[in-house]
């Protein structure tokens, strides 16, 4: 992950969240219209239930975790307490996985995007009971995210762990890789920066690697798949899936030095 503008981590957990600075707005805030301004969306609102606990940690941890969307790049050192390198994580369901990543490398920071707010909650309980500082949480459109208030070059690596595959032909412009999503990734990414996605859809994991191999500013750090990297851990659903035989596939790349 060399090459971030954020390599010179602070040792140690980062501190309380403090007020997140934002610099550079470009547009107004509409938070009564928050998914509504892209026409394709690689998600679909559902209802789901909170547990109890969900929601209470929701109510608590939130407050403290949560940095609101806004159409204004984002201070990630202010909002983060420290210069460290920054990984950015798209669509981290329950947490799990984020969870025991962050717990893992408390010397690099961890901003998690997700729509669905049961997942928040159960991320919230998870920073809680294991007392992350080094994890923010944005509940909104990653696309959307990424767009306004991510800096160019500010992130040392990118996470998309299992995005939903969209598996009829019709819907697959819903797919959330495409080129214009992985260019936008790429301007993202500094130099030496990575974009790590997994999938256990064969026709997905191809799709990717094809789209992912055409952007000029990326590079594959394997012949085609990569080896899982030891830092993302097995999911029980993905555990139960090898165990059956069922396949799963990751891909690396990395940002192109300028």
């Amino acid at each position: 992950m060399n090459g971030s503008r954020n390599e010179a981590a602070a040792p140690g957990a980062a501190p309380v969240p403090q007020p997140v600075a934002v610099v550079g707005i470009i547009g107004r805030d509409s938070p009564e219209h928050r998914f509504s301004s892209r026409s394709i969306r690689s998600f679909v609102l559902r209802q789901g239930r909170m547990s109890e606990a969900q929601q209470r940690h929701l109510d608590d941890v939130l407050p403290k975790v949560g940095i609101p969307y806004r159409m204004a790049l984002l201070d990630l050192d202010a909002a983060f307490g420290r210069p460290a390198p920054k990984i950015l994580e798209i669509g981290f369901g329950m947490g799990e996985t984020t969870a025991k990543i962050a717990a893992a490398m408390p010397d690099r920071d961890f901003l998690g995007i997700e729509v669905h707010t049961p997942g928040v909650g159960a991320l919230c309980k998870l920073i809680a009971e294991n007392r992350l500082a080094n994890l923010r949480i944005v509940q909104h459109d990653a696309v959307e995210v990424m767009r306004d208030m991510i800096a160019d070059g500010a992130l040392a690596g990118v996470h998309i762990f299992f995005p939903d595959p969209w598996r009829k032909k019709r819907h697959f412009k819903r797919r959330l890789i495409q080129p214009d999503f992985v260019a936008l990734v790429a301007r993202k990414l500094a130099p030496g920066g990575y974009l790590h996605c997994a999938t256990d859809w064969e026709d997905y994991a191809h799709w990717m690697l094809e789209v992912i191999s055409a952007q000029p500013a990326l590079w594959n750090t394997a012949t085609d798949f990569a080896p899982r990297p030891e830092y993302r851990p097995l999911t029980k659903f993905e555990n139960r899936g090898l165990k059956l035989g069922h396949g799963v596939w990751d891909l690396v790349f990395r940002r192109r030095a300028d």
